[in-house]
């Protein structure tokens, strides 16, 4: 009886496997049809339509906005001109500042004419003026003191200025109070020619302001000036 039930079972396996591919392929079969219809009643429109019938990609043009691009650019107009507004208010800052810089100040405007009475001044005598933070010697001279600058040999002397060249009227000398040295402050009617005498290293000016003696190399120097009536000088 072993050997019969072992024949048995033999052609009952041999049975079931040559039935499995058939099983399968009626399974294949069946399943296909159930796929192409599902993709034939999909309302989405795939991009890989025809490459697998079974692949559906959804289309979800409909829900994109129509107006995302035109915001785009609205925004990006919106930032452009915040940037060159903040751009175009700090360089009108930065000039405003620098034009403040450059321009003068009030005291430096008040300090750029000065005006003398000259009525106050006695005919022999100095006075001392400060303009635009240095001394301006005005000197009414004397007849005796003016033939005296004009009775010197221009060519004699150091730096060869006419007495007529450094006066609009004879009897008025205006030249800044500053040694052409070493820029110290002479001391006037001192010296060996009647004039201006520097302490610090012994320059000798005459009654003109002409370098006469010691180390400065030039003649006291003639500041701008106007006489506007008789008797007003305005320096500067």
């Amino acid at each position: 009886m072993a050997p019969l039930s072992t024949a048995t079972r033999a052609l009952a396996r041999s049975a079931a496997t040559n039935l499995k591919p058939t099983t399968t392929a009626v399974r294949a079969v069946s399943t296909t049809p159930t796929l192409r219809d599902s993709a034939a009643g999909s309302s989405y429109q795939s991009p890989f339509k025809g490459s697998s019938p079974g692949a559906n990609v959804p289309d979800f043009s409909k829900y994109m906005s129509k107006g995302s691009s035109n915001r785009n650019q609205l925004i990006s107009y919106f930032m452009v001109g915040t940037m060159g507004a903040i751009s175009a208010a700090g360089a009108k800052s930065t000039i405003t500042e620098f034009l403040k810089n450059m321009s003068a100040s009030a005291d430096v405007l008040a300090m750029a004419k000065v005006e003398v009475d000259l009525a106050t001044i006695p005919e022999g005598k100095n006075v001392i003026i400060k303009w635009r933070g240095k001394p301006v010697f005005v000197r009414h001279r004397t007849q005796a003191e003016i033939d005296e600058a004009n009775s010197i040999n221009v060519s004699s002397l150091r730096d060869p200025q006419a007495d007529e060249d450094r006066v609009q009227k004879p009897e008025w000398l205006v030249m800044l109070g500053v040694c052409t040295h070493l820029g110290c402050v002479p001391i006037g009617e001192a010296g060996d020619y009647g004039g201006w005498f520097c302490p610090c290293h012994g320059s000798h000016y005459d009654i003109s302001g002409r370098i006469r003696k010691g180390p400065a190399p030039l003649n006291l120097e003639i500041p701008q000036y106007e006489f506007p009536e008789e008797n007003t000088l305005v320096i500067g």
